[in-house]
């Protein structure tokens, strides 16, 4: 079975990557190491927006990527004219022979899409060889961060909206058309009931929204006469756009044809604000609406919508059924990179074990974790309680102890959880083949929801959040710290 390729690109991009991972896959294949097997983890630093979650997404284009991954002849061609400082070839015409016969072979472990996640939790562990685990990295991290970036923007979105429906269409203001098609896919997983992007909602069956610009008004000599007779074409999908010219007389104008309509056994379905005070005007719209025998009639607002000028909104009692997001949802406009990483956490030895790995630095957010890891969520009162992280190959106490790795004053004993568990990296590719039942859009959707209907409340607010309890499982936060201080006495770091 084979993860549907729903890539806008025609040729499976083996060459989407940085060029350092074909160097150093060119330097493994040449020592000789490249069949020995390593463990990559993927996972982000620090939780995006200022915000207490994220929520994880991409993996079905991960997993896509993956299965598809292969060299073709016009990338190994293109790659032999690759030159050194003394203009002959970097790489050897044997390696890129080797290239050619290369198809992704690995093990793939993965939190499923709609989770809800949080910080130094590996989203993604890739397991087999190293030069195979390393080639895969840029893509791995352009695709799963982008996307738990958006579908966070988007939650976060749908939370201050209170439960009005949100719609995204962010398509002409995101990063290219690729960043479009992923952007929509993500916000749906979100919370949002639909796109713009007819491309997007093609390829992932999204409901796709949408009626008419200012451009048509603009293309009459009279607002009103735009309105009946875009009102005439497409009697039953009809939102008046009215803030062209002048919104109160916009409004006017919207309820006149809407009237009409009605008499001719239409309902129009609404109409849209996309600029000016739209808490104030807004509630005028409700309240003409209202008096004319249109209360059916929604309003729907845009004008470069977030999380906070939509929690703005309603308390200032704005008079908004529907919102509409683009460029701040799309391009996640207030932090623009989720900052994921991937880094080496173990590599077999000549003895076939695994030995662990980890990465210095005077950051100590940027120390890695190391070992087999598993992210085991604990539920109490059917509420996420804490998680914790921990190596696959230790033998578990009956009541682990979890610990901070920035803070180690910080600690948890689940023995203050509910025994109830569930194991979060579940495996997805073994040996290159899926494994995996991908799931339904809906399905992922569905599953969002469940997860941030049991986080605390305090957690998912927008300002100051609580933070959510995760650490090291003490016997992987103590071989963290041992490693840690062997790496500094050996290599003298202060």
């Amino acid at each position: 079975m084979k993860s549907p390729n729903t890539s806008i690109y025609r040729e499976a991009p083996a060459l989407m990557t940085d060029l350092y991972q074909l160097t150093m896959a060119h330097g493994y294949w040449k020592k000789g190491l490249h069949q020995k097997k390593a463990v990559f983890n993927l996972f982000f630093r620090n939780i995006p927006f200022k915000g207490g979650y994220a929520v994880a997404g991409g993996l079905e284009q991960a997993l896509a990527y993956l299965q598809d991954f292969r060299f073709s002849d016009s990338d190994l061609c293109y790659m032999s004219d690759f030159r050194g400082n003394d203009e002959r070839p970097i790489f050897d015409p044997a390696f890129l022979d080797f290239l050619s016969k290369e198809r992704f072979s690995c093990d793939v472990a993965a939190i499923p899409e709609g989770t809800v996640v949080f910080a130094n939790e590996p989203l993604l562990r890739v397991s087999g060889s190293v030069l195979q685990a390393q080639l895969v990295e840029t893509a791995l991290l352009n695709i799963i961060n982008f996307q738990t970036l958006v579908a966070t923007k988007a939650a976060r979105i749908c939370d201050a909206a209170q439960g009005d429906p949100v719609m995204e269409f962010g398509f002409r203001r995101a990063q290219g058309l690729d960043g479009a098609v992923s952007a929509s896919r993500a916000a749906y997983i979100g919370g949002c009931i639909g796109t713009s992007n007819v491309y997007a909602g093609k390829i992932y069956n999204i409901p796709v929204l949408g009626t008419h610009a200012h451009s048509w008004v603009q293309a009459y000599n009279d607002e009103l006469q735009a309105f009946r007779e875009f009102a005439d074409s497409m009697p039953n999908n009809t939102v008046f756009l009215v803030d062209t010219y002048h919104t109160p007389q916009g409004i006017d104008n919207a309820i006149t044809v809407a009237q009409e309509m009605l008499k001719k056994g239409y309902k129009m379905t609404g109409l849209r604000l996309d600029s000016g005070d739209l808490a104030y005007l807004s509630r005028l719209a409700r309240q003409k609406l209202e008096s004319a025998g249109l209360g059916f009639m929604k309003i729907v607002a845009s004008n470069d919508l977030d999380e906070h000028l939509i929690a703005s909104l309603k308390q200032q009692q704005a008079a908004i059924d529907i919102w509409g997001i683009g460029t701040k949802l799309v391009t996640a406009y207030d932090q623009p990179a989720l900052g994921g990483v991937y880094k080496l956490a173990a590599m077999e030895n000549d003895m076939g074990d695994f030995e662990d790995r980890i990465k210095l630095s005077e950051q100590s957010i940027k120390i890695n974790i190391p070992g087999i890891q598993q992210v085991r969520r604990f539920y109490k009162n059917n509420k996420l309680a804490c998680d914790m992280i921990f190596d696959e190959r230790d033998r578990l106490p009956e009541l682990p102890l979890l610990i901070d790795p920035a803070d180690p004053t910080r600690r948890k004993s689940v023995a203050n959880c509910n025994s109830r568990y569930e194991d979060l990296l579940q495996p997805v590719l073994q040996k290159g083949q899926l494994v995996y039942d991908l799931p339904e859009l809906n399905s992922i959707r569905q599953r969002r929801a469940q997860q941030l209907e049991q986080l605390d409340a305090g957690i998912r607010r927008l300002t100051n959040p609580h933070l959510y309890p995760v650490g090291l499982e003490a016997q992987l936060y103590n071989k963290r710290m041992d490693l840690i201080l062997n790496y500094r006495q050996k290599f003298q770091v202060q």
